[in-house]
């Protein structure tokens, strides 16, 4: 099921973002800089997609890492996912965190992140005394034994 997301370029050389294949589950998005942008080893950088976007309201926008640029260079984003909000309207730039021991130059117009609309339900959260009882209850970390 597709739907329209309106896409404004906020710089001249903007990329609107695509999706590679019919199975696709995210568009990539595409670095938009005049010049490379160096990811410094262990580092991070921001880099701008020159887009802005109208995410529909009762749905969020999601960065997500480019499986083969974290897999094969360590580059994702810095906060691990990204989130946008439907009443944002900016520009959309996504911090990069380089995990290696090398460091990664971005080239004006390489795919650097994918992007995914998502719903998303709208919670209130009513402050209580007691919480109902689940089999692992106050188990933390590892309490599954996996």
């Amino acid at each position: 099921m597709a739907f329209e997301v309106k896409v404004k370029k906020i710089r001249e050389n903007a990329v609107v973002p695509q999706i590679a294949t019919a199975g696709s589950a995210a568009a990539d998005l595409y670095a938009c800089t005049e010049e490379p942008v160096t990811v410094p080893a262990g580092g991070s950088a921001v880099v701008p997609i020159g887009i802005a976007i109208a995410v529909p309201e009762g749905y969020g926008a999601f960065i997500f890492a480019r499986s083969g640029l974290g897999i094969k260079h360590g580059i994702a984003p810095r906060n691990c996912v990204g989130v946008i909000d439907s009443d944002y309207r900016g520009e959309i730039c996504v911090g990069l965190q380089n995990h290696s021991d090398k460091d990664y130059t971005v080239l004006p117009g390489d795919r650097i992140a994918q992007m995914a609309i998502m719903p998303v339900m709208a919670a209130e959260y009513v402050l209580c005394e007691e919480l109902s009882d689940t089999e692992r209850g106050k188990g933390g970390f590892g309490s599954t034994g996996k």
